[in-house]
């Protein structure tokens, strides 16, 4: 199995990229996780990831600034691979971000990126949070239990979204989305390649899922 870390200078893929192998080791799967920027790769991945860190706009100009990549990727998640985008790669799956301006996301989950609504409460959202869903509400979740905790670090968050496509949330003075999915395509608004088992389960569960 090729699972591509998509490399796009993100300052998270090499702990992605260990998480996915450990993820892999742990469940027994043979997995080639490779961190690249090469589009020939990319289009022969199995599963894709796409991790970030920073801000919406900077992410999604990094990744439209390697020649061939982002066509490649969004090409082959339109072909069925599996795809997880992670904190602000799972932002990038949104209409548009709101940070600094108006940039346009990939589309694959409605809403937008919006500062987050806090009251008193400290920006950024950071650290550990419990995770809020229904349990069998998707492959992802398998194996966890509602109020097991993740590792957050954010300011904005998706605001509009559709219900059907958000599969858990967390509370920061108020529901805030902490994952989607909809069809081969999901995201994690917290760091799974530092929130430990939690995180370990998830990505397991990402390599064995089959849309």
């Amino acid at each position: 199995m090729l699972v591509t870390v998509i490399d796009y200078q993100s300052g998270n893929l090499a702990s992605a990229a260990r998480g996915l192998a450990l993820a892999a080791t742990l469940r027994g799967i043979a997995a080639d996780v490779r961190i690249t920027a090469d589009p020939d790769l990319v289009a022969k991945a199995d599963r894709i990831v796409l991790p970030g860190q920073g801000a919406f706009p900077d992410c999604a100009r990094g990744l439209a600034s390697v020649s061939g990549l982002e066509e490649a990727m969004l090409g082959r998640v339109a072909q069925g691979a599996p795809f997880l985008g992670i904190c602000v790669g799972m932002q990038l799956m949104a209409e548009r971000g709101l940070e600094h301006g108006v940039t346009q996301g990939f589309g694959w989950v409605r809403g937008e990126i919006a500062p987050m609504q806090v009251g008193n409460a400290r920006l950024p959202h950071m650290g550990w949070n419990e995770l809020r869903f229904t349990p069998g509400a998707h492959k992802l979740l398998e194996g966890l239990q509602p109020g097991d905790h993740a590792y957050f670090v954010h300011s904005y968050a998706l605001t509009g979204g559709r219900a059907d496509q958000i599969i858990a949330t967390t509370d920061y003075e108020g529901d805030v989305v902490a994952m989607v999915a909809t069809g081969n395509m999901a995201g994690t608004q917290f760091h799974a390649e530092k929130s430990q088992q939690v995180g370990l389960r998830i990505l397991g569960n990402f390599l064995t899922w089959e849309p």
